[in-house]
């Protein structure tokens, strides 16, 4: 009798509708990746030989498998909402404890640690370490930036080859009178202490090619004895081996001396106008994180309130050689088995990872329209098995009645 068969197309029958459930439920669920029921035939074993006609006994659900496509990406206002584009899984620990996840809904706690919503920490490469290759869980320093005094001047200039040199036994340099020099510039300069102080350069052109240089600090003037050239070449190029621009120092108050080596070798000399084609410092003040963000790449960068940027770590991604071969723990997370082989770390954006996408989330991959069509083909399905069983039914009860 077709009872068992027919008993077994309502078993996989309610479980394929089970599953598409499971996918409609969480149709909604950040990172959700949706799964798919499959199905096998059942023969009874045949003592007779291959050769013998053989009648299935049914079916069997033979795997319910994860379908780990991509999907859609959501911008959201929150910095620490992070999205995989393409392949991989955020790695977490709790309390050594390492799982995986495609849920990028993370936040930040007291400490310091970005988390999940139920407290575990993500894993990456510390500031430190930033390119690692032992991942780490992820702590943000939101500790003041220390002030970093400057060392240098990096100066590219071009001084008016057509300005007219000026005779300094009959106009000495003064810096308050603008006669007595040709060019000046000016830049701000930090201390020990991280105050600012403002540095001026004075470009007097005494003869043809050559210009002395003259530096004040704060309106003092330090500078070096003799007094700094600059020389130029016949085709207004810097002359390094006739030039002596070198350091200044000064010495700011309650703060450490500050000396600033001047590199202005790739000035010019073009018979244009003077211009400031560069100009930097590598010092600044301190300042307190203003906001953070995270790049294609990992990189947690830190914006601070004096515009210095700092890396605060970096996000590793972890991926498997067979992502169905790992276990489902729920709450958007999984579990490294034998079937899904050893976990391959990396950064994100290399060959078998995605790349991030700060302020964004992955949506859930299932197709509601697909899945509502699958659940009407499901529920026919178990409609035609019952229908089996009870024309079985009917064929028992004729057998039954036979007189």
């Amino acid at each position: 009798m077709g009872f068992q068969q027919g008993l077994s197309g309502l078993n996989t029958a309610s479980k394929s509708l089970d599953v598409i459930g499971n996918n409609v439920s969480n149709a909604n669920t950040v990172g959700f990746k949706q799964s798919r029921a499959e199905f096998a035939d059942v023969f009874a074993a045949s003592l007779i030989g291959s050769g013998a006609p053989q009648i299935g006994i049914g079916t069997k659900i033979a795997n319910i498998a994860q379908q780990f496509t991509q999907g859609n990406i959501t911008s959201t206002d929150n910095t620490l909402d992070i999205a995989i584009n393409g392949s991989g899984f955020f790695r977490l620990s709790n309390n050594g404890a390492i799982t995986y996840t495609r849920n990028g809904q993370f936040e930040m706690d007291k400490n310091g640690y970005i988390i999940t919503s139920d407290g575990k920490r993500l894993m990456g490469n510390s500031a430190d370490n930033i390119n690692g290759s032992t991942p780490v869980e992820i702590q943000i320093d939101t500790s003041d930036l220390q002030p970093v005094p400057s060392t240098k001047i990096t100066g590219q200039y071009n001084l008016n080859a057509e300005a007219d040199a000026i005779d300094q036994t009959v106009t000495p340099f003064d810096p308050s009178d603008p006669t007595s020099y040709t060019n000046s510039t000016a830049i701000t300069v930090y201390d020990s202490l991280g105050n600012s102080h403002t540095v001026q350069n004075y470009f007097v052109k005494t003869a043809d090619n050559s210009w002395n240089v003259y530096t004040t600090a704060d309106g003092a003037d330090i500078t070096p004895s003799p007094t700094p050239v600059m020389q130029f070449t016949t085709t207004a190029a810097y002359d390094t081996a006739n030039s002596t621009v070198g350091s200044v120092t000064f010495t700011p108050t309650g703060a450490n001396p500050i000396t600033l080596a001047q590199d202005y070798t790739k000035s010019t000399q073009y018979g244009s106008v003077f211009s400031i084609n560069k100009q930097t410092q590598d010092g600044y003040t301190s300042g307190r994180i203003a906001s953070f963000s995270i790049g294609s790449d990992g990189v947690i960068l830190g914006r601070y309130t004096n515009n210095e940027t700092k890396q605060l770590g970096r996000v590793m991604l972890a991926n498997f050689a067979n992502p169905n071969g790992l276990v489902s723990l729920g709450g958007n997370q999984w579990a490294a088995t034998n079937a899904s082989g050893d976990e391959l770390l990396g950064a994100p954006g290399s060959s078998t990872m995605g790349l991030l996408q700060s302020s964004a989330l992955e949506d859930s991959n299932v197709d509601l329209t697909a899945e509502l069509v699958n659940m009407i083909t499901a529920q026919r399905v178990y409609q035609a098995n019952a229908q089996t069983i009870k024309t079985q039914d009917q064929v028992l009860q004729t057998l039954v009645n036979l007189r």
